[in-house]
C-alpha cells in the first residue's frame, strides 16, 4: 500500500509532518502519540477533530469499552486510520468516472 495519500491527509487534518516513507506500523505509532497528547492536554480538541474526520462515534464507543484496559489512544489512531483510508479509496472510486452525464455532476 502507497502512504502516500495516507500520510498526506493526516498531516492535513492532525497537523503533523508525516514521511509517506513510514511503514504503516509507524503511522499508526505518530497517529497514536498525538491522540494520547490530545487527551492529556486538549479533550475538547481531540473531540473536535473526531468529529470532523467523521470518525464514527457508535464504533469508537463500542471499541473503548470492549476494549477497557488498554490503550485508548491506538485504538482511536486505528479509528482514524481506518476512516481516512476509506475517504482515499472513495476518492479513487470517484475520481475515476471519467463518463459522468451531466445530469449527475453537481
Amino acid at each position: 500500500m502507497e502512504n502516500h495519500s495516507l500520510t498526506e491527509i493526516l498531516n492535513k487534518d492532525l497537523g503533523l509532518a508525516v514521511s509517506p516513507q513510514l511503514s504503516l506500523e509507524e503511522i499508526r505509532s505518530t497517529v497514536a502519540n498525538q491522540v494520547n497528547h490530545l487527551i492529556n492536554t486538549d479533550f475538547e480538541k481531540l473531540v473536535s477533530l473526531l468529529y470532523r474526520i467523521d470518525v464514527s462515534e457508535p464504533k469508537m464507543r463500542a471499541l473503548l469499552q470492549h476494549k477497557q484496559g488498554e490503550d485508548s489512544a491506538e485504538h482511536i489512531a486505528d479509528l482514524i486510520i481506518e476512516r481516512q483510508l476509506q475517504k482515499i479509496e472513495s476518492w479513487k472510486k470517484f475520481s475515476n468516472k471519467k463518463d459522468i452525464s451531466d445530469e449527475e455532476k453537481w
